[in-house]
């Protein structure tokens, strides 16, 4: 089968891997129908991660189970499944605590799985899943090719956007600055809505995000950014903070702008996965009361509660995808992200 390796900084190739097949009893092997780049796949890609060799790479995929091992009752072939970007197995002390991304037997897609053994990059044509039952997710019937977009979402991208607002306690009547226009940001203008939130304000200087956030409920749109975004915010709230704020990037700079735009008392639900060196000021955090939470979005646990209303359409988070390409076009896919062409890029096998 074809599958994606990033090389080096700027330099991702589609090579012939071999095919996958169940290793394990627990082991599920799912032909994949949509997968994607994420936001974090660009920290390798732009060289603030290194990459040591060669080596898969994708983590948010949904496709149809082609094959089961003898132990895996929960999918079957013939199954649309929604992958999460944690493996997990979902009876450990941390799954059943909810935190399936701390799984003691979890691993990472492109890496080797808690026995040794290669778990395929989602970037690919075909994918071993360790641990099926504890990872993979079935909807109740094939959906409409329509549906996919929004279904693939729910690896990643929009159950993280929801993360962040269940931390930072958005509920109904809640102010919200949502830091970060990317996918997750935008995701989390949309979860905050769906928890209540009365006013939502996403910070974005890029005319086709903010007119996303804007269809995906934010109420305000702020350009600016660092002190002048703050002052922008403040001007617009009456002086004071969010009662939320959502950082949705990961870096030193988001994460100041997400303290600064929180009143005295808020809370801030970080996401981002931090790369640039994203510090917390104890002193800022102590004088203003603030709570800061957050990390990996346990994916999986959420599942339960967000895929029906992506099933029924109340959820239409698939809009993220503005650019949708084949398989073949990886390369391009992931430069269209680096260089702000699209929001987040679809691949086809």
């Amino acid at each position: 089968m074809r599958a994606t390796l990033i090389h080096a900084p700027g330099d991702v190739r589609l090579e012939t891997v071999p095919d996958p097949s169940v290793q394990r009893p627990t082991d599920a092997v799912v032909r994949v129908v949509a997968a994607c780049v994420c936001g974090s796949d660009l920290w390798p890609y732009r060289g603030v991660r290194p990459t040591a060799e060669p080596h898969r790479i994708g983590h948010e995929f949904v496709g149809v189970v082609e094959e089961v091992g003898a132990q895996v009752t929960t999918v079957k072939a013939g199954d649309f499944v929604i992958a999460p970007f944690a493996i997990s197995d979902g009876t450990c002390v941390h799954c059943r605590n909810g935190i399936t991304t701390s799984c003691v037997r979890g691993s990472a897609w492109g890496g080797l799985d808690a026995e040794g053994v290669l778990a395929d990059g989602g970037q690919g044509e075909a994918v071993r899943v360790p641990l099926a039952d504890g990872t993979l997710v079935a909807t109740p019937e094939v959906p409409d090719a329509a549906l996919v977009p929004s279904l693939l979402t729910l690896s990643d991208v929009l159950v993280t956007g929801h993360h962040a607002a269940v931390i930072a306690g958005v509920r109904p009547g809640s102010v919200v600055a949502v830091v970060g226009d990317g996918a997750v940001g935008l995701c989390a203008v949309l979860a905050a809505r769906r928890l209540g939130a009365e006013r939502v304000v996403a910070f974005s200087r890029h005319a086709d995000r903010q007119a996303l956030a804007r269809d995906f409920g934010a109420t305000d749109v702020v350009a600016e950014r660092g002190d002048e975004g703050v002052a922008r915010l403040q001007e617009l709230l009456g002086g004071i903070g969010a009662d939320a704020v959502l950082e949705c990037v990961g870096t030193k700079e988001s994460m100041a702008q997400a303290l600064d735009a929180t009143r005295p008392g808020g809370r801030i639900g970080y996401v981002g996965v931090p790369a640039g060196g994203p510090e917390l000021p104890a002193r800022q955090i102590f004088g203003n009361n603030l709570t800061v939470a957050g990390g990996v979005a346990p994916v999986r646990a959420y599942l339960p509660e967000l895929l029906p209303e992506v099933l029924d359409g109340s959820l239409d988070a698939g809009r993220v995808f503005d650019l949708e390409l084949g398989l073949d076009d990886v390369a391009e896919a992931y430069a269209a992200m680096d260089e702000r062409r699209a929001i987040k890029a679809l691949l086809r096998p």
